[in-house]
């Protein structure tokens, strides 16, 4: 057991802050500009797919999107559009909505939440395309999602409407074949069928800024959804939040979870070779992982991607809801087990033990790998981010102190700065 720990210092890197003032009035303005009124009959019934993902201020967009809906005459309801996650269960699924904010009482829009689905034919490469049965009943479909880029492949649209449309309207049956064919061959093609064979009133598409605050909102007639998509997505990689050094001996992460990241820790920060292998770039030789988010609801995808944990994350896993989540990606390496320790405290003891100069050591913490605006590093790193202008070092030394159970405890936050909220 160490008893010398380096000591780490509280950086801060300087993003771009720009992000919309006024959510309900962005939403209006947005939705007033695609002049839906006169496609809808009054008491027509609308579909709004809301996805797994943690959008900050999600139910506040959501309501907004509702109160439009219900202003030109129609009566709108909220579809859990997240492929296999929940569980794969239409109760789990709205379960996650609520752990999100979402809900009649905070939306004002009844949640529709069952898993049954309807075929709306293949496509080229023999995926067959699902679509959930309640939105292929509307009047009209909604689509909300937030544009960024994908956590396990590249093309030129990745996360977006359209693999709303795909893979989390298709619910679980849906997910599973877009997966079992590869999202980056099957999204444009699928969405393409579902755009061209599904009422879709519009789509509205979110790019937040890197620190997760909405940024931009764009309105996507149906025609539109692969242009927006493809043009966001360029716009939210040059706002993607990322660890401002290449090389560290240990990362520290706080927490994973579904809502901080569809791969629970996302590779585009720590490393897609982590996962699927390939070059060690950026290359952190040891991921310690602290806690999971209550968002996730026990579901760990992204796991694999730790080296070491604890005992008491492994024991928040819901192994059901983690395995269906990897069955239908069909991502094996994501849920793969780190070592799991006795204590936070043992975890880093076993990856400074691998560490020649321990006084020397290149280490971070993060609160996870989405919120990256504040950062703890060593000296090491210090030194070399001191000729980087966008970065800011508070110079006073912070050690690293555990509790009486090995925990370790949390840095505190500048109190005026909360992240983005």
């Amino acid at each position: 057991m160490h008893t010398d720990y380096p000591k780490m210092y509280r950086i801060r890197q300087r993003f771009d802050r720009s992000a919309i003032a006024d959510i309900p009035k962005a939403v209006r303005d947005e939705f007033t500009r695609g002049d839906f009124a006169r496609k809808v009959r009054p008491g027509e019934r609308v579909a709004v797919a809301v996805g797994s993902r943690g959008i900050n201020r999600l139910a506040m967009i959501v309501a907004a999107m509702v109160e439009c809906l219900r202003s030109i005459g129609l009566q709108p309801f909220i579809v859990p559009s997240m492929g296999s996650h929940g569980g794969a269960t239409a109760a789990g699924q709205e379960e996650v909505l609520k752990h999100l904010g979402i809900s009649e009482a905070t939306v004002n829009a009844p949640v529709v939440s069952n898993m049954e689905v309807i075929s709306l034919g293949r496509i080229e490469n023999g995926a067959d395309v699902f679509v959930s049965r309640n939105i292929a009943e509307a009047d009209h479909v909604v689509v909300i999602n937030r544009v960024k880029p994908h956590t396990a492949f590249r093309s030129d649209v990745e996360s977006g409407l359209c693999k709303m449309l795909t893979v989390g309207c298709g619910k679980h049956l849906g997910a599973l074949n877009m997966h079992k064919f590869g999202l980056g061959a099957s999204i444009k093609p699928a969405a393409r069928v579902m755009l061209d064979r599904l009422p879709v009133l519009c789509g509205l598409a979110i790019v937040e800024n890197s620190l997760d605050v909405a940024h931009t909102f764009r309105i996507a007639r149906p025609e539109e959804f692969i242009d927006v998509d493809r043009e966001l997505l360029e716009l939210a990689k040059r706002l993607l939040p990322r660890i401002p050094v290449e090389q560290l001996d240990v990362l520290i992460v706080n927490e994973m979870g579904k809502n901080i990241s569809g791969g629970g820790i996302d590779p585009n920060v720590i490393g897609f070779w982590r996962r699927e292998g390939g070059p060690r770039t950026p290359d952190y030789r040891t991921l310690i992982l602290l806690d999971i988010t209550e968002q996730s609801q026990g579901n760990a995808v992204g796991i694999g991607m730790a080296d070491l944990t604890t005992r008491r994350v492994m024991d928040k896993l819901d192994l059901k809801a983690t395995y269906t989540n990897a069955l239908t990606t069909g991502i094996w390496a994501a849920v793969r087990l780190p070592i799991a320790l006795e204590s936070e405290r043992a975890a880093l003891d076993a990856a400074l033990a691998h560490v020649t100069d321990v006084s020397r050591v290149r280490m971070a913490r993060i609160l996870n790998s989405l919120m990256l605006e504040h950062l703890w590093v060593t000296r090491e790193v210090v030194e070399e981010l001191r000729a980087d202008k966008s970065i800011e070092v508070d110079e006073t030394p912070i050690p690293i102190v555990f509790d009486a159970d090995g925990r370790l405890l949390p840095f505190d936050m500048p109190a005026s700065e909360e992240h983005g909220k």
